[in-house]
């Protein structure tokens, strides 16, 4: 009874039918001592959204080259400013439950060939122009384009055609069945753009329906925004500004969250979470989702073309020792596959790939490889992925490989080396799904293919069993699909998959948000700017 009675008395302090001091005296009376009563009353208090206020966001990536070509947003910095400024059909919630978003609603047809979606009425661009299925057709068509450049042209290859029926219906026809579509169209590339006569007006504008409006776009340095007055979701956006600046020093970012420039960073070194706690204006926030840190070996580009190399480098890292000392505890190490047992169809009985200096040692020889070996990063790539080379580098030397750590510039290390280097580090945010994240990275048909694994017969029969398992509706079958899938990729597959990652970031302690935090992505899903406010 006394519990129902608080929650009545919360509900009432926030919706402002009492004040503080009537709550604190209603708590007292149920029975609470006064500094619990005064406690409550500041919780509660703090839990309710509030408008104002100036967020600035102290983010890990950045690049002078970055564009707001949704597109070719390539790290997490690009992500959150399309999130801010753009909205996608569907989202994951802060509860991590795929939603509508610019959609209403969605359903299957035709074993899920067929995805039929009811958009939002009244919906504005920054422009003024009402969204309709013209411009959701325009998007879609834009990124899917035979000579379209989108990281997301892989996620959509399996779309036959897109059709309208009226302003406000949108009908997908897919080559097959696939019932994770929904959760495709929530991929942070796919912002509906303006359009004109069919065709998407400019891929770099930064007018999008979101909840921030672009006011100045400095790539690699600041981005500044203001609040959109006609955001069409209620109780979100309640910042009236929104700054996000590129910190690519993990010592500068630390820095500048401890001084008070900027509210909230990313990627907090592990090494530095017991001093970042230790401020009493600052509050660490962790999440454990799909993030993890890969060294992708391109299987075009000597020598990583030759499978015995592949496998003697894999079996020459220690990978519990990355986890220790790179990450000190706040994670676990990688098996070489970009799914965890988060994900459904996680395989549980794949040999692990672990530090073996007798295997390592075996396929080195058989590789018939000799001299050195490079290998680029740059702490851009994640933090502490220099010191990360350096132990990969070191536990090789012990079976007679030769790697030399290349230290890449931070500044247009997502343009230059990434995707481009034979052997690079890097860090996916991972997916929800196995066959998103597959359509992302690894099939044959993505911009974002980071190894070139696409030819050969391994290759070949993991393309095909991802297609496969879309559309079959009998678990049994999907399920053994998806195993063999990760068995050819965690074999055959040039992916160094190392450790997986917990998401580390610190903000102040005014800086507050729901219940629940989603660990889709770091930084509550990217969402800060339209979730969270200040106390």
């Amino acid at each position: 009874m006394r519990d129902e009675y608080l929650k009545k008395q919360a509900r009432w302090l926030t919706e402002g039918q009492i004040d503080r001091r009537q709550f604190i005296r209603a708590a007292i009376a149920a029975g609470l001592a006064v500094p619990s009563a005064l406690t409550l009353a500041t919780n509660v208090l703090a839990a309710t959204p509030k408008k104002g206020g100036k967020l600035r966001l102290g983010s890990s990536y950045g690049s002078t080259t970055d564009t707001l070509d949704a597109g070719t947003a390539e790290h997490g910095m690009t992500q959150a400013i399309n999130y801010a400024r753009g909205n996608q059909l569907t989202e994951i919630s802060n509860e991590g439950v795929l939603v509508p978003e610019l959609s209403e609603s969605f359903e299957a047809a035709n074993g899920a060939k067929t995805w039929i979606f009811d958009l939002r009425k009244g919906v504005e661009f920054h422009n003024g122009k009402t969204m309709t299925a013209d411009d959701v057709i325009a998007t879609f068509n834009y990124h899917r384009d035979e000579n379209s450049k989108s990281a997301a042209k892989g996620l959509l290859a399996g779309i036959t055609d897109i059709k309208k029926d009226g302003d406000n219906r949108v009908i997908f026809e897919l080559s097959g069945g696939n019932a994770d579509f929904p959760f495709i169209v929530s991929d942070y590339h796919i912002m509906i753009m303006p359009s004109t006569d069919g065709k998407i007006e400019d891929p770099n504008s930064p007018i999008g329906t979101g909840a921030y409006i672009i006011e100045s776009f400095e790539p690699g340095v600041r981005t500044t925004s203001k609040r959109n007055p006609n955001f069409f979701k209620e109780g979100r956006a309640h910042f009236d500004e929104c700054e996000f600046i590129t910190l690519l020093d993990t010592t500068a970012r630390q820095n500048a969250v401890m001084n008070g420039d900027v509210d909230f960073i990313d990627n907090v070194d592990p090494k530095t979470v017991a001093l970042l706690g230790r401020v009493p204006t600052l509050q660490i926030f962790e999440t454990t989702g799909t993030q993890h840190f890969t060294f992708p070996m391109r299987v075009n580009m000597a020598p990583f073309d030759n499978y015995d190399l592949r496998m003697a480098l894999k079996y020459a890292i220690k990978r519990q020792e990355l986890v220790d000392k790179i990450l000190l505890g706040h994670g676990k190490a990688g098996n070489d596959v970009p799914v965890n047992e988060s994900m459904p169809f996680f395989n549980t009985e794949l040999p692990v790939h672990e530090f073996n200096p007798e295997k390592a040692a075996e396929h080195y020889k058989k590789s018939g490889h000799s001299g050195t070996i490079q290998l680029s990063a740059s702490d851009a790539a994640f933090a502490g992925a220099m010191d990360a080379a350096q132990l990969i580098a070191a536990s090789a030397k012990e079976v007679g490989i030769d790697i030399e750590i290349v230290r890449e510039p931070s500044d247009g290390y997502w343009s230059n080396v990434w995707n481009k280097k034979a052997w690079s580090a890097c860090y996916w945010g991972g997916r929800p799904t196995q066959d998103w994240m597959y359509s992302s990275a690894y099939t044959n048909d993505t911009e974002w293919n980071d190894t070139a694994w696409k030819d050969g017969e391994a290759a070949t029969k993991f393309n095909e069993l991802v297609v496969m398992a879309r559309s079959e509706t009998d678990e049994g079958k999907r399920k053994d699909q998806y195993w063999e899938a990760q068995r050819l990729l965690q074999d055959d597959g040039g992916a160094v998959v190392g450790m997986w990652a917990n998401f580390i970031h610190a903000h102040t302690k005014n800086l507050v948000h729901d219940e629940k935090v989603a660990a889709n992505w770091q930084s509550d899903g990217n969402k800060i700017p339209e979730r969270w406010w200040f106390a």
